[in-house]
């Protein structure tokens, strides 16, 4: 690695040659005043940065990949409950990561943010970038097999035929160089494709209600969504088992701090990259609910889908309510969907290893801070390609062992999310964003019950591969 300056870290580029009084936008003028030039063309509008979030979450992909967590763990209850519950709490600290992000727009996201917080501590940022980035690509490795495991149901729906691991696998790293490709065409590609994803989740959530909604032959009743308790989990305490069913939704609202990781692509990133970031958890919230009551409404049989021999037990219940023919147009909405999410999660990771090259936290700065003619940073882009198809390999050999190391990428964003709010509120006066702490205070419980939820959010009976 090349040497580490960590105490530096708002390096400037200072064969730029940029004056500082030079005319710029507002954002490149913020750029600069925290040490950086402007390397990217800013071709993103709120609708790409606020897409950008939304195909991070995912939230057709987490609730339909997750689903079955909360179906076997509380039931509908620990469902609907757990859901509003954790949305609430996800949403105070998408408040905190909004307000510090206004002050700090770089692509460096959450690792910069607690490098300028807490300067005296430069091994404390270093540590959040690459527990971060690693979450990013291994987030992407994850929503990359699901893609293969969604396809692999639609041959199994289709065609009655079961796809073996290594078919699987073979699919994910086809999924793995798409979104290289993808990514390598850059800005404005990725931009239109998120923009593209926010109307393809309204239209999609949309289309996939009003099916189960007409065609389910059995509508439950409001006893059952809002009540009913079930338990497939083995345990015997009924508050432990609906806290298990938590996971579903804490797993699925990760990822709205992903519009930090292109604040430097974004128009007046200032204001955009937090509208993004709480944007995208009430949008979430509130189109995840509807998709939700749909699918409480709907499920036919909760018995049928923990015993379903689908790649993706939620392909048990469309086939349950609405057939053959209309569950492959469901899954179709849902895999195009989940198809976009794991192309943003490499957008991410890319951005972050550009990022930590520029601040000498990354080895091969040079190669990684290369652009391409399309503004794509494509070291980093094919690095976590290289790193996807790695990891798949190990689906071949073990579904537990894959589903392991997938698991840490749901606890190093917890972790993540942490470290910069937990400066913000015990050590305010190193940071220069505005007094919130009210706000602060209340994310900072809510993280520490979050924290302990992705440990199973990935697990291989309960939710899948990932996102």
């Amino acid at each position: 690695m090349e040497k580490t300056v960590l105490a530096d870290i708002e390096s400037v580029d200072r064969q730029s040659g940029i004056p500082q009084d030079a005319a710029a936008s507002t954002s490149d003028q913020r750029l600069r005043e925290l040490g950086y030039k402007s390397e990217f063309r800013r071709d993103m509008s709120l609708f790409g940065v606020l897409g950008i979030s939304f195909c991070a979450i995912g939230i057709l992909t987490g609730m339909s990949s997750a689903f079955q967590t909360g179906l076997f763990s509380g039931g509908p209850l620990g469902l609907f409950w757990g859901w509003n519950i954790c949305s609430l709490f996800m949403l105070l600290i998408a408040l905190s990561l909004a307000e510090i992000c206004s002050a700090y727009p770089t692509m460096g996201g959450l690792y910069f943010w607690v490098c300028k917080m807490k300067p005296e501590t430069p091994m404390l940022g270093f540590c959040t970038g690459w527990i971060y980035s690693i979450a990013m690509t291994f987030t992407g490795t994850s929503g990359n097999l699901s893609v293969a495991l969604y396809l692999a149901s639609l041959a199994e729906v289709g065609q009655g035929r079961t796809l073996t691991r290594v078919e699987v696998a073979a699919i994910a790293w086809g999924v793995n160089i798409a979104s290289g490709i993808i990514n390598t065409i850059g800005t404005k590609a990725i931009g239109g494709m998120s923009s593209f994803n926010l109307w393809w989740t309204l239209g999609g959530t949309l289309v996939l209600v009003i099916t189960l909604l007409v065609k389910a032959p059995v509508k439950n009743s409001a006893a059952f969504v809002f009540t009913d308790y079930e338990n497939f989990t083995g345990w015997q305490s009924r508050g432990f088992v609906v806290l298990l069913g938590f996971l579903q939704a804490v797993y699925t609202l990760e990822g709205c701090e992903t519009a930090a990781q292109v604040a430097e692509e974004a128009k007046r990133a200032e204001i955009l990259a937090p509208l993004a970031v709480v944007g995208s958890i009430v949008g979430s919230w509130l189109i995840g609910l509807v998709y939700m009551l749909a699918l409480l409404f709907s499920v036919q049989s909760i018995a049928s889908v923990q015993g379903t021999s689908f790649a993706i037990p939620i392909a048990q219940l469309y086939y349950d309510a609405v057939g053959k023919r209309l569950t492959l147009m469901c899954l179709t909405v849902v895999v195009l969907a989940q198809f976009m999410a794991a192309v943003t999660a490499f957008t991410a990771s890319s951005r972050l290893f550009y990022a930590l090259a520029r601040d000498n936290a990354f080895p091969l700065k040079s190669k990684y801070m290369a652009l391409n003619r399309f503004q794509a940073p494509y070291w980093g882009v094919w690095t976590s390609v290289l790193v996807g198809c790695v990891i798949s390999c190990a689906y071949i050999g073990s579904t537990v062992a894959f589903n392991a190391i997938l698991s840490s990428a749901a606890i190093a964003v917890m972790l993540s999310y942490l470290q910069p709010i937990i400066i913000r509120v015990f050590w305010p006066a190193s940071s220069q964003v505005s007094s919130f702490a009210g706000v602060l205070h209340i994310a900072l419980i809510a993280t520490s019950p979050a924290l302990d939820c992705p440990t199973e959010a990935r697990s291989p009976s309960d939710a899948g591969p990932g996102r």
